[in-house]
C-alpha cells in the first residue's frame, strides 16, 4: 500500500532546484522544509513549492532543524560533496531515510562511517546514482544477464563533460567544484560511470573490486581557459589548479574482470559517459550506441561506422522491463528520464519502509575510488586496495535490481 511521503530538501543550487521542479513535486511528494546557506535559494524554492500548491515550507540555514521535524520521513541532499557524508550520518541517527546526490568521499573514513552508522541505526541510505537507470545501461544489463554477451572480462566508462564554464565560475555561481579542482588531484566524479559498471560485474552482489591504479595528466585546460578570458577571470594567472586535466583509474575485480574509468572535464569535448562492455560473445559501446555479436557482426569487422545505432535494434525484444514500463507510461523528468527512475525508486522504498536499491555498501563503494585514486596518483600510480564494506556479504548478496516493481 502506497503512501504519502513527506521530505526535507537540503542544498538549493542548480541540481537542487531542478530536481525539486522536473521530478521531487510532480512525484506528488510533499516538501515540509528546505534548506541552504544562501538565503535567495531558500525563498525561490519556497516559492516553487507554494505555486505547486502545496504550503509554505519551513526555510532554514541549518539543515538539522529539518531532521528534528517529526513530519519529515526522508532528506534528500543535493548540496556540496564535502556534506554527503555528515548530513547522511545524521540523518541516518535521526532516523530519517537520506538520499543523497553523486560525488566521491573525501577520505576512506567517511565511506566507513557511512556504513557504521548504516550498521547502528538500520536506517537506509541511497546515493542517487542515476545512471543506473539510464535506458542503454539497462538494456545492456538486461542482455548480459540473459547471458548474450557470454562472460564478461572488461567494462570501460567515463566522466567525459567539459566542465570549464561551470568550474570556472564557480566563486560568482556559488558552486563546490572550484574549490576542489584548485585543491585536489583525483577521480573525483566516479559513479556515473561505475554505477552501470558494477551493476553488470554483480559488485557487491557476488562480486567486489579489490584495488586500483591511477594516474593524472598535467592541469593545464582550466588555467588556459581562464587566462583567455582575463576580462571576466583578473586572477587568472595567479591560479594553479590541482585537478589533472584527464584522470585514468584501472580497477581490478575479484573474479578477475578489469574496470577503466576515466575524468575528463577541463578540455574541450563533446560530452560521453563511455560505457562499454565487452564479454566473450559480444561488445557494447555507448560512443557509437553499437553493439558487436559474435557470429553475426563479424565479416563487419572492418566495416564498424555502418553498425553504429545498431544497439537501437535490440530494444524490442531486449530493453530492460524497467524501460518497456516507462515508455508506455511516458518518460519524464530530466537527463533523459533517468532522474524519475532513481527518485521515484528512493521514494517508493521510503513508501514501503523497505531497504533503497542503492544501498550503504553500493554507495560506499562507489565513492571510496575518490580517495584512492588520489592516494595512488600521489604516489605515482601505486597500486591500492579497496575496502571490502560488506565484510564478506558481497559472496552472497542478491543481485542488484532497481526496486521499480511497481509502478
Amino acid at each position: 500500500m502506497s503512501r504519502d511521503i513527506t521530505i526535507g530538501l537540503i542544498g538549493l543550487g542548480n541540481r537542487g532546484i531542478s530536481l525539486l521542479e522536473q521530478v521531487i513535486l510532480p512525484q506528488k511528494v510533499c516538501v515540509a522544509a528546505v534548506c541552504d546557506v544562501y538565503e535567495d535559494r531558500r525563498e525561490a524554492a519556497a516559492k516553487i513549492i507554494t505555486d505547486a500548491g502545496q504550503g509554505e515550507p519551513l526555510k532554514t540555514d541549518d539543515y538539522r532543524k529539518i531532521l528534528e521535524m517529526p513530519r519529515i520521513d526522508a532528506v534528500i541532499n543535493t548540496a556540496a560533496w564535502e556534506t554527503h557524508v555528515p548530513i547522511a550520518c545524521e540523518a541516518m541517527r535521526a532516523g530519517k531515510y537520506i538520499g543523497f546526490e553523486v560525488g566521491g568521499a573525501y577520505s576512506l573514513d567517511d565511506c566507513w562511517k557511512l556504513v557504521h552508522v548504516y550498521e547502528e541505526t538500520g536506517v537506509p541510505c541511497m546515493m542517487m546514482e542515476n545512471c543506473c537507470y539510464g535506458r542503454n545501461e539497462l538494456l545492456v544489463l538486461n542482455m548480459v544477464r540473459q547471458g548474450l554477451f557470454g562472460e564478461v572480462v572488461h567494462c570501460q566508462g567515463g566522466y567525459r563533460h567539459d566542465l570549464r564554464e561551470e568550474v570556472s565560475t564557480g566563486r560568482e555561481k556559488r558552486h563546490y567544484r572550484f574549490r576542489n579542482y584548485l585543491n585536489r588531484n583525483s577521480e573525483n566524479y566516479p559513479t556515473h560511470e561505475l554505477g552501470p559498471i558494477c551493476n553488470v560485474l554483480d559488485i557487491g552482489h557476488g562480486n567486489r573490486m579489490v584495488s586500483l591504479v591511477s594516474v593524472a595528466s598535467k592541469a593545464a585546460g582550466l588555467r588556459e581557459y581562464m587566462q583567455s578570458r582575463r576580462e571576466q577571470f583578473p586572477d587568472a594567472d595567479s591560479l594553479h589548479f590541482a585537478q589533472g586535466d584527464v584522470v585514468n583509474t584501472v580497477i581490478t575485480c575479484a573474479h578477475g574482470e578489469t574496470i577503466a574509468i576515466a575524468l575528463d572535464t577541463t578540455l574541450p569535448r563533446y560530452y560521453s559517459r563511455a560505457f562499454q562492455v565487452q564479454g566473450t560473445k559480444a561488445m557494447y559501446m555507448d560512443d557509437n550506441h553499437s553493439i558487436f555479436m559474435d557470429g553475426r557482426d563479424n565479416a563487419d569487422e572492418f566495416e564498424w561506422k555502418k553498425n553504429w545505432d545498431n544497439a537501437s535494434l535490440y530494444y524490442e525484444q531486449y530493453d530492460h522491463p524497467v524501460w518497456k514500463t516507462y515508455q508506455k507510461i511516458g518518460v519524464r523528468g530530466s537527463h533523459d528520464g533517468m532522474d524519475w527512475l532513481v527518485f521515484k525508486a528512493f521514494f517508493d522504498a521510503v513508501r514501503e519502509k523497505r531497504q533503497t536499491p542503492i544501498d550503504v555498501y553500493d554507495s560506499a563503494a562507489m565513492m571510496a575510488i575518490t580517495p584512492l585514486s588520489e592516494q595512488s596518483i600521489s604516489a605515482g600510480g601505486m597500486p591500492v586496495g579497496i575496502p571490502d564494506f560488506t565484510n564478506g556479504a558481497w559472496i552472497t548478496r542478491k543481485k542488484w535490481e532497481p526496486g521499480l516493481e511497481n509502478w
